[in-house]
């Protein structure tokens, strides 16, 4: 994936791990397209950066998908790079019977939205020089937090949905998955300041140094991550499962 030069479109892009790629990216050169449901925050986040963008977009609405595919990619046709990064997170009590609503709701945010976002500038992207497809999923892919079984089963599913779009994209649209590790910022309440989770400035510089790497990774991971991401290689799931339960 190039560094510069490229035409970015970021989900959620206007807070968190989004916003701080997104104004790394357009600081490096690129243009740069944040959406999400915020408008205010979208207009924060742009304000004093020329050929960076703000637009709209609930993804958990199909039909708005679809008219936003279309609008953007008319207004920028040099788009070649989408960032699936929109995501929501909760804690939640499966042993007895609760409300699904929100189980239902991440489930239709974290999985149906990126795939729904892919499937709708595809076609698009394959027909772009150096183009690229970065799925943000979770360390949480790989061994769960027990207190939050849907979201971890959402990023589950993500990274197994970019192993599987990697293959069929080949030669086309290179598929990168980026899985963050506990990173202060607003997903959860209280985690912006939660002692040993990764400052979010710390863990978007390491990205993008990744990011530059020739080649670029298939799988973004900092140092922090690796624990997650390795255990089961390493036979540490039940350590690493432990640890993750008493949080």
């Amino acid at each position: 994936m190039k560094t510069s030069g490229n035409t970015i479109l970021v989900s959620g892009g206007g807070s968190g791990i989004g916003l701080a790629l997104a104004q790394r990216w357009h600081d490096a050169g690129n243009v740069v397209i944040v959406t999400g449901r915020n408008t205010a925050k979208l207009e924060t986040a742009i304000v004093g950066r020329a050929n960076m963008h703000a637009i709209a977009l609930d993804v958990t609405d199909p039909a708005a998908i679809a008219a936003f595919a279309t609008d953007v990619v008319a207004q920028f046709p040099a788009l070649n790079i989408l960032v699936n990064n929109a995501g929501i997170m909760a804690t939640e009590d499966a042993s007895t019977r609760r409300d699904l609503a929100h189980a239902e709701a991440t489930v239709i945010t974290n999985i149906l939205g990126p795939i729904r976002l892919t499937d709708a500038l595809v076609d698009h992207l394959a027909a772009q020089s150096d183009a690229a497809i970065v799925n943000v999923t979770s360390g949480l892919a790989f061994v769960p937090l027990p207190k939050a079984p849907t979201y971890s089963a959402t990023k589950a599913a993500m990274h197994s949905y970019s192993v599987a779009l990697r293959i069929q994209l080949a030669g086309k649209v290179d598929v990168i998955e980026l899985a963050p590790p506990a990173v202060r910022t607003d997903l959860t309440p209280g985690q912006s300041t939660r002692e040993g989770y990764m400052p979010l400035d710390d863990f978007a510089d390491e990205v993008m140094a990744l990011f530059a790497g020739d080649p670029t990774p298939e799988e973004i991971l900092v140092r922090n991550v690796l624990p997650l991401r390795n255990a089961e290689a390493n036979g540490n799931v039940p350590a690493v499962l432990g640890m993750l339960a008493n949080l």
